[in-house]
């Protein structure tokens, strides 16, 4: 009470419900569930009971018959409730505020439900049950018993007139058969009125829209009403009125194969909806269903309303966060066939804030299985659903449209990328989530200017031959990204490979999985098809291992170490000889001559090693500075680095944020250590700082030499390497700076052109930097040399890694 009473006038709170019932934490929960007629809310001043104080104002609302907790809250909780806060604060300050104390008749307080107690009594009546099933939507799900086996009920309707025919269904409990119909599954209360189920969701996780039950994979055909086949009658005579050539339409017969056209599709839509008023039929389903049986087939479920996308659920239990200005809801199931759910056998693991060292959420821990089921939703999206069928600016359209909703959300992006990552809020918003942003529309852009060649070749007389080149894409694709820029990595590799037209299935980093996650919500509100981006969080050594070894996969992107760049070579040549592109290990080298613009030489040196916190895979692993600027670079550093900011990565002024996480700072405080001990000079840093979380010193090491182990292994941490070398020895640095097996970047700071241009040719480095460092940009091809790996990231040349080229002759 010494905490509620110290604001001057006190402490007032905010409940959803019209006090005193429904006191407790599922306020709105239960104000479906015993079927209230009206909901509302209640500002009280907070006292020592739970929610006992007396009210200052309430205000209330109808609920409606197919009402949610999703429905009450957008509709009138949240926004009326904003306004009422205002108000009362007002009457606060005006001192009109009332203290009307609660009346106890009438009071109640339900606790939480638990899945354990969720399961619906189905012998009362059918406004009981549907009251019961919508009050335990979302969270934790009302259930029953069907065919021995519980299942999760999902989206309840009551229906208030005739109850449309269906296959009937045993349900335990129930006072009769259950109905699966075409638009879900119909219950019937102990007053024989009836509701409907949208969607079921079994034990294993897995979600189904109710209509189905019976056969929940089979999507080929529907058995036709007398109705509708009087209908499909109909459209078979637009058919022929539009295809005129033919003489019946047949089954089989091909809208364009017979000679249709785009202002045919138009036609073909227009006169079909003047027939059919409300039918949801667009240009595009035509190209989708091609054959008059496809057809039909396809406009009966649209009619029926069975092929609508279902509602994507998305459970953000205790990944909820109010942070940074914002209340964060962070998806952490894996993400399958277009839904969240919990990994097969159940597991999960703890993803943890590196600035504090707490546990952010818990995340599922995917098995083998789901990596199955996984790769077999995105074959099944490839080869049978729409994306395979899409024209390419169509599908250009979607990836434009994501990129959109990326910024959208792109402060939620880099808050979730700070706490998860450790990124310094800032570059998070413009490198981690900016470039992901601009990744995406680049690709996008790209979809519809694939394209082959046409070539000559030798006529074999007297016949004449035509040679053209198709750009195909592969197939399923597997994508395995590291933990230092999670969602910038996804980006550079997934763009490419859904403008290519492939499927994927990505396995973010375990240790931060979390932006991935929620890129996979953005998807889906995107409309990307469910099937074609699958999101598996877990173990490299499991889920990854999987992905390597898995035969319907047809190629893998990788970034990471080259040890495992290796294993997952192997692993893929074994398989199935999938193809495969690897960005590994680093050790780049920057060269700092003395005729450089020093005060850019430094800045850049700096940002060379020091950028997101030396977790870069093109940081410069050792610096080469010239004798007679060595001392004054080294001066300028040390000056610098006095001034950077180390701290929170939500603080706008912070300059350096944690490492990632612990087992990376231990083994960087390892690293300094080693240094150390083989003679290298540590001029500052080489220690954990001394705060919570995992922040590492900025290091300088000098008097480097080129047998000692720092000079060698690359640290990805904050550890700037520096070497001299003899003035005017280019030939001479340049042989010390190749001498390594890594190949991924490089650097020359030089005023003098034709020095940069003869260092660039030699240096042996997918990427050369001169008088700048860190400049990538999507347009512009990202891979390495040697041990680095192979293939490209980024620009036209990364197209090329998910795509196939066919050869086709034609003689005529």
């Amino acid at each position: 009470m010494t905490v509620i009473n110290y604001p001057k006038h006190g402490s007032i709170i905010y409940h959803p419900s019209i006090l005193p019932k429904h006191r407790g934490a599922s306020a709105i929960n239960w104000t479906l569930i015993e079927g209230d007629k009206k909901a509302g809310f209640s500002v009280f001043w907070a006292d020592d009971g739970l929610d006992t104080g007396p009210i200052l104002l309430q205000k209330e609302c109808d609920v409606e018959p197919n009402d949610t907790v999703d429905t009450l809250y957008n509709r009138f909780l949240f926004p009326e409730g904003i306004k009422a806060m205002v108000e009362a604060v007002q009457l606060v300050a005006d001192g009109k505020a009332p203290r009307i104390p609660q009346p106890e008749e009438g009071a109640s307080y339900e606790g939480i439900q638990k899945k354990s107690n969720a399961k619906v009594n189905l012998d009362q009546p059918a406004e009981a049950i549907h009251n019961w099933i919508r009050g335990h939507d979302k969270v934790p799900g009302a259930w029953a018993v069907i065919q021995g086996q519980p299942v999760t009920l999902y989206g309840s309707l009551m229906l208030n007139g005739s109850v449309p025919g269906g296959r009937p269904l045993e349900v335990e409990g129930a006072s009769q058969p259950g109905l699966i119909t075409s638009s879900g599954l119909v219950l019937f209360g102990s007053d024989s009125k009836a509701l409907q189920v949208r969607s079921l969701q079994f034990e294993d996780g897995k979600m189904i829209p109710a209509a189905r039950y019976f056969s929940p994979g089979d999507t080929t055909s529907v058995e036709l009403t007398e109705e509708e086949k009087k209908m499909a009658e109909e459209i078979r005579v637009i058919w022929k009125g539009i295809l005129s050539n033919v003489n019946v339409i047949e089954d089989t017969t091909d809208f364009f194969k017979s000679g249709a056209a785009s202002m045919d599709v138009v036609r073909l839509v227009e006169e079909i909806k003047e027939k059919c008023a409300g039918v949801p039929l667009q240009n595009e389903d035509v190209y989708m269903a091609t054959s008059f049986q496809e057809f039909v087939q396809m406009f009966v479920r649209r009619l029926r309303g069975e092929d609508q996308e279902e509602e994507l659920v998305v459970s953000y239990v205790s990944a909820t966060k109010d942070i940074n200005n914002m209340t964060l809801k962070m998806p952490y199931q894996c993400f399958i066939d277009g839904r969240f759910e919990d990994a097969e056998n159940g597991k999960t693991y703890d993803t943890v804030n590196p600035t504090d060292g707490s546990v952010i959420c818990k995340v599922s821990f995917a098995s083998v299985a789901d990596v199955d089921r996984a790769v077999a939703s995105a074959k099944q999206a490839f080869e049978d659903g729409p994306w395979g069928k899409m024209n390419q600016r169509d599908r250009g359209r979607l990836l434009y449209r994501l990129a959109d909703l990326m910024e959208e959300h792109q402060e939620e992006l880099a808050t979730i990328e700070a706490i998860d990552s450790g990124a310094v809020y800032t570059l998070a918003l413009k490198t981690h989530v900016g470039m992901s942003i601009q990744t995406f529309r680049y690709f996008a852009g790209w979809c519809d200017k694939i394209q082959g060649t046409t070539i000559p070749i030798n006529q074999a007389r007297p016949n004449r031959n035509l040679t053209f080149t198709r750009k195909e894409p592969l197939g399923v694709c597997a994508i395995v990204i590291p933990w230092n820029y999670p969602l910038m990595m996804l980006a550079w590799k997934s763009a490419a490979c859904l403008a290519a037209g492939n499927t994927l299935v990505l396995k973010p980093a375990q240790v931060t999985p979390l932006t991935a996650l929620k890129f996979a919500e953005l998807t889906v509100k995107a409309g990307i098809p469910k099937g074609v981006i699958n999101i598996l969080p877990g173990s490299g050594g499991l889920v990854g291992q999987r992905l390597s070894d898995h035969p319907d996969i047809r190629k893998l992107g990788f970034t990471g170490s080259t040890p495992i760049g290796k294993q997952i070579m192997k692993s893929c040549a074994v398989s199935n000889l999938k193809k495969v592109s690897l960005e590994l290990g680093g050790k780049s080298p920057l060269i700092v001559f003395s005729d450089c613009d020093l005060d850019k030489a430094v800045r850049m040196g700096m940002s060379s090693v020091y950028f997101n916190k030396g977790e870069n895979c093109i940081a410069a692993g050792r610096l080469f500075v010239e004798e007679s600027i060595h001392d004054e670079f080294i001066r300028r550093v040390v000056e610098e680095i006095k001034k950077m900011k180390i701290g929170d990565p939500l603080d706008r002024s912070t300059d350096h944020g944690p490492q990632n996480h612990k087992a990376h700072l231990d083994k960087l405080v390892e690293y300094c250590e080693t240094g150390v001990k083989e003679g290298a000079t540590l001029i500052c840093g080489g220690k954990q700082v001394n705060r919570p979380g995992y922040f590492m010193e900025p290091t300088v090491f000098t008097d480097v030499e080129d047998h000692m182990f720092i000079a060698k292994e690359e640290s990805f941490g904050p550890v700037m390497v520096v070497s001299k070398f003899k003035d005017g020895d280019v030939d001479g640095v340049l042989s010390r700076a190749n001498d390594t097996e890594f190949g991924l970047a490089s650097g020359v700071f030089t005023r003098d052109i034709n020095k940069a241009m003869y260092v660039s040719e030699r240096l042996e480095a997918g990427t050369v930097f001169i008088n700048t460092y860190n400049k990538t940009d999507v347009a512009a091809p990202f891979g390495g040399f040697k041990q680095s790996g192979f293939g490209k990231d980024l620009g036209e040349e990364a197209l090329h890694e998910y795509l196939r080229t066919k050869a086709v002759t034609v003689e005529y």
